[in-house]
């Protein structure tokens, strides 16, 4: 029997886990993927919102900006890279700029400081290469960027180390609602528990739907992005918005906390919850949609392109709270953007909410610090020197795009919730993740997971399931 089970490690499911591993809780995080990071949490933005688009009635309006002044201190915390940018959102036309003042007069009643209202030649003063059709712009100070990876990953070590359980490929298959709490199924196994969350991303409405009678329905929409290089990172400092639309914020142009710059996304609602397939049509979309921003995007400087699939509810808003109908059932579902944001605040109202039902003891030995993966490449030369004398594999290195070495990776795997295929050690390190793509570093990293967790080269994955690399070694390799 546990206390708390949360269904689903993306950011949302690991910012609850550590909220409520300052509790004396026995909790265990059920993830059908084999990593946390798997799903929305994964493929987004990459944005630290200040708080002034969503309506002050909302749940989305009443967090965002109190979520963003979290940030700082949650980032020394747990060691994740996040940097305050701050963004613009532009406006092209002088017919909009009484939209331009009544989004501003949004973020004011949601709490968010410092805005401005700037005009198209301060816009150019500030970043040289945006558009001259550009007449006026909101700045929002308090912008941020983040590393989506390192945060939730960071979130769910803390938890770990914190004493929160993880299972992995463990989806949930059936719930049973019980006098004392609940009955969850996976593949392989039957668990108990007092209270039950849901924070299954898309899979939301499903989870909700196996014991409440209030249904609700989570609509994936499909958003594609361009990735460039690092060359052309420098091409904003800002995060630039367009004018938002009842569609979403429009396509941005944004430098990352990583050195590159990301365009996109569109917005496409699908029906298929597993669909981040790219499209031809979908990605000259935001290209085009992105030149109305910047005056030039370098198309050659492109190095990848990827989806991600926002969990959007037909209410158009968070649902957080404890269904009325289902005592001890708890959901945190429809977190699309800016969920990415809310996320470690949305995981205190949770936490609040099972702190107020259990009424459980402080975890005298919660330790909110966490040691991210040292950064080579970040270090001076002193120091470089010194850690190649104290551990000789921080000299070799494997991904060259990104400087990472053997180290890091070697880091990644053994350390708590360690990676166990080549997208978590990318997510975790950034190897794989620069101009060529892994197509220098695949081997030897393959070769390390081999070692490291004693599995068989042709059973190393991609990403989990259906995603082997190899079919067949040489005796050499093994």
């Amino acid at each position: 029997m546990y206390d708390v089970v949360i269904v689903g490690a993306g950011v949302v499911g690991c910012a609850i886990a550590r909220a409520i591993s300052k509790y004396q809780l026995k909790s265990l995080v059920l993830e059908k993927e084999n990593d946390v990071c798997c799903g929305t949490s994964k493929a987004n933005s990459a944005i630290v919102h200040a708080g002034y688009d969503a309506l002050p009635e909302t749940l989305k309006g009443k967090l965002n900006a109190k979520a963003n002044l979290m940030f700082d201190q949650l980032a020394e915390e747990l060691d994740f890279p996040f940097r305050r940018n701050g963004s613009l959102v532009l406006c092209f036309d002088e017919n909009d700029k009484d939209r331009l003042y009544a989004l501003k007069e949004r973020g004011e009643k949601n709490g968010v400081p410092d805005l401005q209202i700037i005009s198209g030649d301060e816009v150019r003063r500030m970043e040289p290469n945006v558009s001259d059709k550009v007449v006026a712009a909101l700045y929002a100070p308090t912008g941020g960027i983040v590393c989506p990876f390192n945060l939730t990953i960071a979130l769910a070590e803390n938890a770990k180390e914190n004493g929160v359980e993880f299972n992995f490929n463990s989806e949930v298959t059936d719930i049973h609602k019980l006098d004392d709490g609940f009955e969850v199924k996976t593949k392989d196994k039957t668990i108990r528990t007092k209270i039950l969350i849901n924070a299954a991303g898309v899979y939301a409405d499903q989870i909700n739907n196996k014991v409440s009678a209030h249904k609700f329905t989570i609509i994936p929409r499909k958003g594609e992005y361009n990735l460039f290089d690092k060359y052309v990172g420098n091409l904003t400092d800002k995060t630039l918005f367009q004018l938002p639309t009842k569609f979403g914020k429009g396509v941005l142009v944004t430098p990352t906390v990583d050195g590159n710059l990301l365009v996109g996304p569109n917005a496409v609602d699908i029906e298929d919850k597993e669909d981040v397939s790219t499209t031809r049509e979908g990605l000259d979309d935001i290209m085009e949609r992105a030149s109305l921003s910047i005056k030039s995007l370098p198309k050659g400087n492109i190095i990848t392109s990827f989806s991600g699939l926002r969990a959007r509810s037909e209410k158009d808003d968070f649902i957080i709270g404890e269904v009325p109908d289902v005592p001890g059932f708890i959901n945190a579902a429809g977190i699309e953007s800016p969920g990415l944001t809310c996320a470690p605040l949305i995981g205190i109202m949770v936490s609040d909410i099972i702190r107020d039902q259990l009424n459980p003891k402080p975890n005298e030995n919660f330790n909110p610090k966490r040691k991210g993966i040292v950064r080579f490449n970040e270090l001076s030369l002193e120091e470089k020197r010194k850690m190649i004398k104290e551990r000789p594999e921080y000299g070799r290195i494997v991904c060259r795009c990104e400087s990472v070495t053997e180290g890091e990776i070697l880091d990644a795997i053994n350390r708590p919730l360690g990676a166990k295929d080549l997208d978590g050690i990318k997510r975790r390190t950034r190897a794989g993740a620069g101009r060529c793509q892994a197509g220098f570093c695949i081997s030897r990293t393959m070769e390390l997971l081999h070692l490291q967790l004693n599995i068989p080269p042709t059973e190393i994955t991609k990403f989990g399931k259906a995603s082997k690399i190899l079919v067949g070694t040489n005796k050499e390799f093994i």
